[in-house]
């Protein structure tokens, strides 16, 4: 295949267009793997550039059907890769760096959010590979922020611009992921010293469980296009996007600082229901999907597009790779990250 020069003009990618759907490009005939490296290779720059407008494209007729091609894939259009650090769900590993999206009982639909918004640094790029596609559901459902951002209250969005928000969390024996498995680690003092250097507050609990909270800023600029965003998981884990009578037991059992996730405004006031629910029908507006198909690749720029899961039935093997990393303090946070709510 010839490769363009640095010189010529970029290619025009013909892209399917419909509401509710994100923008679908439609491979060449490719008979094998290596025409497809080819033809990703000649087009890369074009998709990065088309990323940025769109927030997020899916490739369809890529001969992708292994963990092995999906790796070769990823690394043809990430340059760099990113870790999965302070995990909040589980994964399947498939190796180098490949990961089942998530293992969340199929019954359970996912809430759209931004890949790992409460660290320091979090992956710029996305890239999910449908092996095996559900009889029912089970798209990767997908949110323009900037659209989220500007579809919220403006005093809300005032409020969080000032404040942050902050992210409670208690790694309970038998509820969630245990903190070795978040931390990668069965050493105390190796958590500690994540923590004090990713501006977390951490306390021991009885019974060797542990609490962690951090502010971080709830809106950011993307370092590229310096737009603002809308980047958080606040509605993901509020108390109020619980089932109503798991929130019940769960404040029963635990009390009001104990719950395994928590959100608040970055001063530590809690948000109403009527709040958070407003959050999530702006997230609900934005919400794009597309039913996979084996082979299938979408990209996604965390930063500019949240990302969520549909339940769904039958037999569904869809993996991810994460890369790009880029910094917090390089995305213009409007309120500095802290290892506990604004005194």
């Amino acid at each position: 295949m010839t490769m363009r020069s640095p010189s010529q003009s970029p290619t025009v990618l013909d892209y399917e267009l419909a509401d509710g759907r994100p923008p679908v490009l439609r491979t060449p005939d490719l008979p094998d793997l290596d025409a497809a490296a080819g033809w990703l290779t000649e087009i890369r720059d074009d998709l990065r550039r088309d990323l940025h407008q769109h927030a997020h494209i899916l490739l369809r007729g890529l001969p992708v059907g292994s963990a092995a091609d999906f790796a070769r894939v990823r690394d043809l259009l990430l340059g760099a890769r990113t870790a999965y650090r302070e995990q909040a769900t589980p994964r399947s590993d498939f190796g180098d760096d490949v990961f089942s999206s998530t293992d969340f009982p199929a019954a359970q639909t996912i809430r759209l959010h931004n890949e790992n918004s409460y660290t320091l640094d979090f992956p710029g790029i996305l890239i999910f590979c449908s092996i095996d596609a559900a009889t029912t559901g089970g798209a990767t459902t997908v949110g323009d922020v900037r659209q989220v951002l500007a579809d919220l209250p403006p005093d809300l969005v005032a409020r969080f611009r000032e404040h942050g928000w902050l992210l409670n969390r208690n790694y309970r024996n038998g509820i969630g992921l245990p903190w070795t498995t978040a931390f990668a680690t069965e050493e105390r003092a190796d958590v500690e010293a994540y923590c004090e250097r990713n501006l977390v507050g951490s306390r021991w609990l009885p019974d060797n469980e542990l609490a962690t909270t951090q502010r971080r800023s709830a809106i950011i600029r993307h370092p590229v296009t310096a737009e603002e965003v809308w980047f958080n998981h606040v509605v993901f884990w509020s108390r109020w996007s619980l089932a109503p009578e798991v929130r019940t037991a769960l404040l029963e059992m635990y009390g009001d600082d104990g719950l395994p996730f928590d959100t608040r405004l970055g001063d530590g006031t809690l948000l109403t229901e009527g709040e958070s629910t407003a959050i999530d029908q702006a997230y609900q507006r934005a919400t794009r999907r597309e039913s996979w198909q084996p082979g299938d690749v979408m990209i996604v720029d965390n930063l500019l597009s949240a990302h969520g899961r549909e339940s769904f039935t039958g037999t569904r093997k869809t993996l991810v790779a994460m890369g790009e990393p880029i910094r917090l303090e390089d995305c213009s946070p409007t309120v500095p990250p802290a290892a506990g709510p604004a005194s």
